[in-house]
């Protein structure tokens, strides 16, 4: 059908996603469950208060890390899903047209999940080449015996095999509600009525240009990609540098290069978008003079608020989070230090974050310069 590689290559932000979750989830479940064996062994005074804050660390970390990035995955998914279909209305209409029943074309979406099996894979194969270092840090005080990765394969399920069936049955069921449409709206490549309504939702007491950057924002998973990128740069970076003093420094880069992977997949994602979606409206407003300054502050300076309050979200998310592991977790441990909020890494993020984001926002200004009428009608 109709899904080629080019289609499958705009899914890597999914794969890189999972990859991210499924390398986190297999590093501390697969510990947690090596370590069960050794509990019996310790016998350092602090052992097993080490023992039960270090499984319950290693829960808190899957579940919250990788509950949160399989949540991106969906939205991902949904997004790429839509995208699609919006931009394969006639080819859908046809086939529709030809006999073909909504389950039918539906389920040759399967191949969306593929996505989430490659990333999958990578992560899970990239977590058991580092799992000896990481193995060794967990234990860098010798309170525990030696424990060797072991590969388990209830593990394998949970972090490949189920994940992936879930997104393929996902991509199906959603592109089965997406495709319950008239065949003549999807040859007419016709917007559903909410759409239309959306567009049409302007105010009259609003001059254009702030009518459409407010329109501009309406499109809620852009703009939740935009923010969680600046929540992921924000909270990661804070979190390696406070990270730190409390873990090792292995840990640390492991945790930034997760962080500004996703903070720079989901921002590039989401402006290349935006300004792809906006093209017909940027070019035609040049064409009625007005400036690249105007048309870049109408349909990308509404989405620098909406990082700032990311980056806001991501600050207190990463104390909170590192606070409840010091105080809760591992809080009859000598060993761990106390913790306070860190201000030299907020302001240190906070710079990196500002230069990076309006060094990508200057580079999509320019690709917005290049926009014009005469590539627009030839498309």
């Amino acid at each position: 059908m109709l899904v080629g590689i080019k289609d499958l290559f705009k899914l890597l932000a999914i794969s890189v996603v999972i990859c991210c979750a499924a390398f986190v989830c297999t590093l501390f479940l697969n510990y947690n469950l090596d370590i069960v064996g050794i509990k019996d062994q310790i016998t350092h005074p602090q052992g097993v208060i080490m023992y039960e804050a270090l499984v319950a660390s290693g829960k808190t970390v899957a579940g919250i890390s990788g509950g949160c990035l399989i949540a991106t995955s969906v939205l991902l998914l949904i997004f790429y899903v839509k995208n699609y279909i919006d931009s394969h209305c006639k080819e859908l209409g046809i086939l529709k047209a030809l006999g073909y029943t909504d389950i039918n074309v539906a389920k040759r979406f399967w191949v969306f999940g593929l996505s989430v099996f490659i990333g999958a894979v990578i992560g899970f194969i990239s977590a058991f080449i580092y799992m000896p270092t990481f193995y060794e840090v967990q234990n860098k005080d010798g309170i525990f015996p030696t424990v060797k990765p072991n590969f388990n394969l209830s593990l394998l399920v949970f972090v490949i095999v189920l994940p992936t069936l879930f997104f393929i049955l996902l991509s199906i069921f959603y592109s089965y509600f997406k495709l319950k449409r008239p065949v003549l709206d999807l040859l007419h490549e016709a917007k559903s009525t909410k759409t239309k309504i959306k567009k049409l939702n302007t105010d009259p007491d609003l001059p254009f240009l702030k009518n459409l950057r407010k329109n501009t924002l309406k499109r809620k998973i852009l703009t939740f990609f935009v923010g969680f990128s600046a929540f992921c740069f924000s909270a990661m970076t804070q979190m390696s540098m406070s990270m730190e003093e409390l873990s090792s420094e292995s840990f640390s880069f492991m945790i930034i290069s997760i962080g500004l992977i996703l903070a720079f997949m989901s921002l590039l994602l989401s402006l290349s978008e935006v300004v792809k979606s906006n093209a017909k409206k940027i070019a035609m407003m040049k064409v009625f003079g007005y400036t690249e300054k105007e048309c870049f502050y109408s349909i990308l300076g509404g989405y620098r608020p909406v990082s700032y309050v990311g980056f806001f979200i991501g600050t207190f998310y990463q104390y909170g989070l590192l606070k409840i592991m010091v105080e809760i977790v591992f809080k009859d441990l000598d060993t761990i230090p106390d913790f306070t909020f860190n201000y030299k890494a907020l302001i240190i993020s906070a710079v990196a974050f500002i230069i990076a984001y309006e060094v990508i926002l200057f580079l999509y200004s320019k690709k917005i310069s290049r926009q014009s009428v005469k590539s627009i009608m030839l498309e």
